[in-house]
């Protein structure tokens, strides 16, 4: 078990991104299929990365805790199934996170019949010159997607460090499209 965990440890520092996902219940009527690197966030990861009254449904990390992947339910409900206005909306509310987003690609695709509004970007934070160990600007790779239904909206979130993009962009790409919603 030890070898296991070393092995992995060395693999998530250098970045790389297997090939084979594992299909994985996140939650009831929830699947998706994940790197074998991404295993559940412990509660006191969930309350330190997601302060909210609201907790995901699901969260996973790696082992250095630098790639997350959550499942959530918005709290912003949509009426009907206009999805480019559902589109415009979200994409706007993104400007209230982020100094500055690099739009890499965006739409609405179809993922096992549903479909889905995706955005996939770099941003920046600005670092806090007055907070001490804050200093520096944050630079972050996400792949967001959201199904609109009728009495939920789901957010599936993956980020990673900017630096790690590369080996992860096709992994992720290919996990946003396993998403089966019951």
């Amino acid at each position: 078990m030890k070898n296991i965990i070393i092995f992995l440890s060395i693999v998530s520092l250098f970045g790389f991104a297997p090939d084979k996902l594992i299909k994985t219940k996140v939650a009831e009527g929830i699947t998706i299929s994940l790197p074998p690197e991404l295993a559940p966030m412990t509660i006191d990861d969930i309350v330190q990365r997601y302060p909210s009254v609201r907790a995901p449904l699901a969260a996973y990390t790696d082992l250095n805790r630098t790639l997350d992947f959550s499942v959530n339910i918005s709290a912003t409900q949509w009426p009907d199934a206009n999805l480019e206005i559902a589109q415009k909306f979200f994409k706007a509310s993104f400007s209230s996170f982020y100094d500055r987003i690099d739009m890499i690609d965006e739409g609405i695709h179809d993922v096992h019949k549903k479909k889905l509004v995706y955005f996939e970007f770099e941003s920046r934070v600005n670092g806090n010159k007055m907070t001490l160990g804050e200093q520096q600007p944050v630079f972050r790779y996400t792949y967001i997607q959201y199904l609109i239904e009728p009495n939920r909206t789901l957010v599936f979130t993956f980020n990673c460090p900017k630096s790690s993009k590369e080996d992860w962009q096709e992994t992720v790409r290919a996990m946003m499209k396993t998403v089966r919603i019951k």
